[in-house]
């Protein structure tokens, strides 16, 4: 006996959801427990250029895999919900790793929450409040999350979307909204 496809349906959009939250939830709960106890330096910068560029091996996965999805949309928005928050963790992790050894690199003193609560607040283009950069490096890193904000919002959305748009050409469907739940 098979369940309704109404059931059918919710089975997959809780599915999708769910992996969409446990993975926000990993992520978030690896950055809270990950050590972050080394030394900014070469190391710093290798950590998170080596942190961004398995982001977009992570993004180019997840492409193909909207493409071949029997469900893109719900797959992009399980791609979103990981690749963000990894974004957003990296940044943070450096920008608490900056606040701790240059105490006087922001505007005051960052515990991991405050560095994510920044990394967000840029993130989202709202502007500084309470924390801002002071020094030059951390400056820099700023600028530079700026930067790569406005690739990931603009460019990797415009690309997932293209995948989303080519999973839907693969099953025939041009923009029927009804056949995916």
């Amino acid at each position: 006996m098979s369940l309704p496809d109404d059931w059918q349906r919710r089975r997959r959009v809780i599915g999708h959801l769910a992996r969409s939250v446990a993975s926000t939830a990993l992520l978030t709960a690896l950055y809270y427990l990950v050590p972050l106890d080394r030394q900014v330096g070469l190391g710093t910068v290798l950590m998170l250029l080596t942190g961004l560029a398995l982001f977009g091996a992570l993004l180019a996965w997840q492409v193909s895999a909207i493409a071949r999805s029997e469900y893109p949309r719900l797959r992009a928005i399980e791609a979103l919900a990981t690749a963000v928050p990894l974004f957003l963790v990296m940044f943070a992790a450096v920008y608490f790793l900056i606040a701790k050894e240059y105490p006087a690199s922001f505007t005051e003193s960052l515990t991991r929450t405050d560095a994510l609560y920044f990394t967000v607040t840029v993130f989202a283009t709202v502007g500084f409040g309470d924390i801002a950069p002071v020094s030059e490096s951390a400056r820099v890193l700023t600028t530079a999350q700026m930067a790569a904000d406005l690739i990931v919002v603009g460019i990797v959305a415009k690309v997932l979307f293209g995948a989303v748009r080519m999973g839907l050409r693969r099953k025939g469907i041009e923009e029927d909204l009804e056949e995916e739940p």
